[in-house]
This record gives C-alpha cells, structure tokens and sequence, in this order.
C-alpha cells in the first residue's frame, strides 16, 4: 500500500528505509532441546547491541557455529537492527532464547558440550586451546559490551580463554573477539 513518507518515517522510528518497508511476524526462537545436536553454539551473556548480534551471527554462519544462544532478559534479541547487521546470516543459524543461562550452559555440558568462556582475565590465551577440544561439541560464551561475563557464567565455564592482544589494549569489540575464536575454531576444525 502506498503511503506518505512522514508514516514510512514513523513505521521505521526514523530508519533508513529507502521508501519501503515491509511488516514481518515476530522472530519465533528455537528452543534449547533444538539446538543441542549443534557442533558449535555462541552463547550471549548480557549482549546488548543488536548489531553485535548481527555481526556475531555472520561469522557464526561463516566460521560453522550452526546456533546461537540468548537469555531472555538483559540481552538483545532478534530485532530488525540484528536482523540487518546479520546480512542475512539469521536465516542460516538457529537462534534459540531461554530463561537462565546458566541451567542451559549446564544442560549443555551434561550432554558433552565443552563450555569456552572468553575473558580478558582468562587463565588460557586461545592459542593453547588444542585442536581436539574444537572438534567436541563446544559453546563459546561471549560476554556483554564493557562488562564481560557475568560472575556465575565464568564458574560455569570449563575454560576462560583470552585472546593475547599488543599491550596497552584490554579487550575487543564482542563480536570482534568471536570472530577470532570462531576462526581459530574453524581451522582446527578444517585444516589439522
């Protein structure tokens, strides 16, 4: 239907939206039992930036993460921001939400997931990581913009991993350091 550009402006809250728009239903998540015969999850603790989630979504996609995990509250969702940054890598990858966490990092360990938490006080850089521990079932936590992981997330890690960095920097951009773990997954994975 055409309509004037003022409403086309108030549908997108003032987006860039090249004079259309399209309604979408709501994005309908998968849920944790779904996404358990994954290879590679990326869990989100506390991510709050949808682009984050976008960007962290193509390299998942990418790199051979087949799902994402979410928290339900304090953490960003499948909106149209993630669903643009994702440049069409939502389609690809399960995008599963629960309510705690930590009970779905611990259900995925009872199944034979090994849980990878990056920290940048993580006691392993990530090049001591043997390429066997990528060829298991694993979950890469990353943690929230600035904050990081949260308290009860690291004890439930198996390994706090940092990325060795030039000194004076503390820490990269969350879906920034994905991308370097996931990488660093993909290769053990593909060429050892």
């Amino acid at each position: 239907m055409e309509v004037p550009r003022a409403e086309l402006d108030r549908m997108t809250d003032g987006g860039v939206h090249q004079g259309l728009v399209l309604t979408v239903p709501e994005y309908k998540y998968a849920d944790l039992k779904s996404i358990e015969s994954s290879r590679c999850i990326i869990a989100c603790d506390g991510l709050t930036d949808p682009r984050n989630l976008g960007a962290i979504s193509r390299s998942a996609a990418a790199f051979g993460a087949e799902a994402i995990l979410l928290p339900e509250r304090r953490s960003v969702g499948v909106t149209a921001t993630a669903w643009k940054s994702s440049a069409g890598a939502l389609t690809r990858i399960k995008v599963a939400q629960v309510t705690n966490l930590n009970r779905s990092l611990i259900s995925l360990q009872k199944v034979g997931f090994t849980v990878i938490g990056l920290a940048s006080d993580g006691a392993t850089p990530l090049q001591e990581i043997k390429a066997d521990t990528w060829k298991d079932p694993v979950v890469i936590v990353i943690g929230a913009e600035g904050a990081g992981l949260s308290r009860l997330v690291k004890e439930n890690c198996d390994w706090l991993v940092n990325i060795p960095m030039a000194k004076g920097n503390e820490s990269l951009n969350a879906s920034v350091a994905a991308s370097v773990v996931l990488q660093d997954m993909f290769r053990a994975r593909n060429f050892q």
